[in-house]
């Protein structure tokens, strides 16, 4: 993980450094220090602190004495979340990047927690999915985690989840289903998802592992649950679609397993930061 923040950063700095940096060169001393503090502006949960400070040591902040809160630690709005000195050019050509990534990251983190939040007392918890921005899915899914949510499978390669389109080309669930089975290790699950009850009785026919309740409303979902509960005790069930905090926790009520929500990761808004610069 630490080598590719340090890759992930690098080229971020190099999109937005360009040749050099003009304004910061121009205007201030190469050998001046600061003290640096980063402040919330609004309450939140930290995520991605590491990937921070990584991208200001490689705009060659040369950081010294960072004092710094935890990923996963919530903060309010006006606290301080991390102290530190550095070489002022070094922060200033870094901080745009550096606070780009933090910010995203703890939007991502603090939305998670408002699902969890939802959920509290219940066993159901709160997934990401693969709707992630291109190249930012680690940190992304890293940032669910600091929210106390889950992952889901991180790609393609790390597990089956059988969709209407493969359903579609493959001819049908149980052909799906017995094509899945037949080239997945026995170590994995195989997934399939369904919209409707006559669907999920032919995935559960078919031998599916865990299904997938997709758009179903609240007491199509209950129906769904309490029929493979009482059929098919072992099998995990997922329920993805629609789910906005206002209709998250009735969605955990059914008795799902987990609940899997693409806007944890391609919707949250970013937290407002700041980093406030002083001379040394």
């Amino acid at each position: 993980m630490h080598q590719e923040i340090e890759r992930l950063a690098a080229l971020a700095l190099s999109e937005d450094v360009g040749q050099e940096d003009l304004t910061t060169e121009a205007t201030v001393p190469d050998d001046l220090r600061c003290d640096v503090r980063l402040v919330a502006k609004q309450d939140g949960v930290l995520s991605g602190i590491d990937l921070f400070q990584a991208t200001l040591r490689l705009a060659g902040a040369d950081i010294e004495d960072w004092n710094a809160r935890f990923d996963g630690e919530r903060f309010l709005n006006g606290e301080v979340i991390a102290t530190f000195n550095g070489r002022a050019r070094g922060v200033l050509t870094g901080e745009r990047t550096a606070l780009n990534f933090l910010q995203h990251m703890c939007g991502i983190a603090t939305l998670t927690a408002a699902f969890v939040e939802q959920l509290d007392g219940l066993a159901c918890r709160i997934a990401d999915t693969r709707k992630t921005m291109p190249l930012l899915r680690r940190i992304e899914k890293q940032a669910v985690v600091d929210g106390g949510g889950v992952n889901h499978r991180y790609n393609l390669a790390t597990g089956i989840l059988i969709k209407e389109n493969h359903i579609a080309a493959a001819g049908g669930i149980q052909e799906a289903l017995l094509r899945a089975r037949q080239s997945a290790s026995h170590l994995m699950r195989v997934e399939i998802e369904v919209t409707s009850l006559d669907e999920l009785q032919q995935a559960l026919e078919g031998g599916a592992e865990v299904v997938l309740l997709d758009n179903m409303d609240l007491d199509t979902m209950s129906a769904a649950v309490a029929f493979t509960r009482a059929n098919y005790p072992g099998v995990l069930i997922e329920a993805s679609g629609n789910a906005s905090l206002d209709r998250v926790r009735g969605m955990a009520e059914t008795g799902v397993d987990l609940i899997s929500v693409g806007a944890l990761t391609h919707s949250a808004t970013a937290i407002d930061l700041s980093l406030l610069i002083e001379h040394a």
